[in-house]
């Protein structure tokens, strides 16, 4: 029994209202004469939350881990606990403990242990930017992070912070259950600490201003967490609405469950989550929750998409969620049941897959893409069809898209996009070698990985050389003025497209404006980009690239890669011979993955 942080009688949740945590994007203090292994670096991302520190690391493999830490010394027993608690979990929504980094004389670093990085934003970032949710995203999170506190509950601990701003979305719609350094036992935690009241919902069991966790408030919030991302409100115990009158798209049987979970009076709750959970899936089967989805009431389950999708993958994949549609077909998140592994699935639009040659092309998209094993390449799994539903699998992207990346975090700078587009003309440069251009290069189509390494996706009108290749093509945003005419394109035109999405992911714009086609081509034939605000070395291969002639821009993406290395290394050089306080100021210093002598290719 503690008292909050926000010490008087908790009153309206403020979960919507403010972010809880700050965005730290130099060493905090407490880090600063920490030793890293060999061959790690510290990444350029921070977060400092309520008495934790969350530090990208990259280690030697190139992977980004979060590094947790504790800035207080006298919380130092407490990190420990928390480590070794999450270490022994195992959920999908729990970030496994993979090191502990124990304090010793002879070393220059520890305490705090290492988990994976996990891109994103809260639930209550995500509201504030976009608003309320749909319903079914709202089932989605009602199980998920339910799931993980029957998990909890099990074992007889709590977590008592759940909330909007303890709860991850990654821009591939996987949901992760934060603020573990509250799930430990209450010995553990020092005396006279509390999560924040201000920062989630408060059953009314707190309303002394006690902190009281229980399996009964870990409901309430979860309940709570639901109504929140439905409305777009903060749940004030004293005087909650029936969800119904709130949001009346939200079908009765499901507001009759949270309106239960949210009840004052614990004893009429439900006697655990598990119930809980139990009552929707009563109320909303997992092939029927697909009909809260539609516009109308006439798209049948029979006749939706995903229910022909479901019908499609029978007992091979569990489809968890959309993740997005384009005019050619959807992305879904599913999870393979044989490997136990959640994958993407691209699948056909229904008036598509009529086309016969639609579904050559899909086909040939698949294998194309199969073809080019390269670490800068997202790797295919699987291809199939059944009916008139065609679909592939491939590797889920777990942080989105540079267009996703750009979105949520705004320009990136030169130091974390070099080595990007270093690997992204790595893979490109393979798949030119066997004569085969994208042609549809844009931000959406390079997709990150968990480690936060930039990959090529969707190689659907990808064409090898002395094919269909005169046709027009591409996002005209990022597409070459060849593919905008219908002229013959070959390489040059990719480089074209990527030196656009370089462009773009400096700077947070489209380089040549976001009008029609006819506007964007215009822009591109007067070589009217704007690059006066990059470095001049970088401006000048922009303008290469984005030349409107394609035997001005670069042959292929070999050459541009080369010309990228030195351009990049010209500009790193300089910075470390910049005297001691211009480096200090500068947020560009090289990063020491760029100390790699990368002449020979490799």
């Amino acid at each position: 029994m503690r008292s909050s942080a926000g010490g008087e009688r908790p009153r309206i949740s403020q979960a919507i209202a403010v972010e809880p945590f700050i965005i730290t994007t130099e060493l905090p203090e407490h880090l600063r004469n920490w030793q890293l292994p060999p061959d790690w670096s510290w990444g350029g991302a921070g977060v400092l939350d309520q008495h934790r520190h969350y530090q990208e690391v990259i280690d030697a493999l190139g992977r980004s881990l979060s590094l947790v830490s504790a800035p207080d010394p006298a919380h130092h027993a407490w990190l420990e606990a928390e480590a070794r608690a999450l270490a022994h979990r195992n959920h999908p929504a729990a970030p496994t403990t993979y090191h502990y980094w124990a304090r010793h004389s002879d070393a220059r670093r520890g305490p705090g242990y290492l988990r994976r990085w996990i891109a994103g934003e809260t639930i209550g970032s995500r509201l504030r930017r976009t608003g309320p949710d749909d319903v079914p995203a709202v089932l989605r999170i009602m199980r998920e992070i339910g799931s993980a506190l029957s998990y909890l509950h099990d074992s007889g601990a709590v977590h008592g912070a759940i909330s909007p701003d303890t709860v991850w979305n990654t821009p591939m719609s996987r949901l992760w259950m934060l603020g573990w350094q509250w799930a430990v036992t209450p010995q553990e935690i020092p005396n006279g600490l509390a999560p924040d009241f201000r920062f989630m919902a408060v059953p009314a069991e707190w309303a002394s201003g006690e902190w009281k966790p229980t399996m009964h408030t870990d409901q309430y919030q979860l309940a709570a967490l639901c109504f929140t991302t439905l409305t777009g409100e903060p749940v004030m115990y004293e005087d909650i609405p029936p969800l119904s009158l709130v949001r009346p798209d939200c079908p009765q049987a499901v507001a009759h469950v949270i309106d239960r979970a949210l009840s004052t009076d614990p004893e009429k709750r439900f006697p655990s989550v598990s119930q809980m959970l139990r009552a929707v899936d009563r109320v909303v089967g997992s092939r029927s929750l697909v009909m809260l989805a539609g516009d109308d009431s006439s798209s049948m389950v029979g006749e939706s998409e995903e229910a022909r999708l479901r019908w499609a993958l029978a007992d091979d994949y569990e489809v968890i969620s959309a993740l997005g549609a384009g005019s050619f077909g959807s992305v879904w998140r599913v999870r393979d049941l044989a490997l136990g592994r959640e994958v993407a699935l691209k699948l056909l639009h229904p008036h598509v897959a009529r086309d016969e040659r639609a579904v050559a092309r899909f086909r040939r998209e698949a294998r194309l893409a199969a073809q080019l094993a390269h670490p800068a390449i997202v790797p295919i799994y699987d291809w199939d069809s059944r009916g008139d539903v065609a679909w592939y699998t491939m590797e889920l992207a777990e942080s989105g898209s540079v267009a996703d990346l750009v979105a949520r975090s705004g320009p990136r700078t030169l130091t974390e996009v070099a080595p990007q587009v270093d690997h992204v003309l790595e893979g490109l440069a393979a798949a030119h070698a066997i004569g085969i251009i994208h042609r549809d290069l844009k931000p959406e189509n390079v997709l990150i990985d968990r480690y936060r390494r930039w990959r090529i996706a969707d190689f659907g009108i990808a064409n090898a050389w002395g094919e269909d290749i005169v046709s027009a093509s591409g996002t005209p945003a990022f597409a070459a003025p060849e593919q905008l005419l219908g002229e013959a394109q070959d390489a040059a035109a990719d480089c074209f497209s990527l030196a656009a999405i370089t462009a773009f992911a400096l700077s947070g714009e489209l380089p040549f404006g976001g009008a029609d086609a006819r506007a964007i081509l215009a822009r591109e034939l007067a070589g009217a980009a704007d690059l006066g605000h990059h470095p001049p070395e970088v401006a000048e291969w922009l303008r290469r690239g984005l030349s409107p002639q394609s035997e001005d821009r670069f042959a292929d993406a070999s050459e541009m890669r080369d010309a990228w290395r030195i351009v990049i290394s010209s500009i790193f050089e300089r910075e470390r011979r910049a005297p001691w306080w211009r480096r200090w100021m500068s947020a560009e210093e090289a990063p020491s993955y760029w100390d790699v002598d990368h002449s020979d290719g490799s």
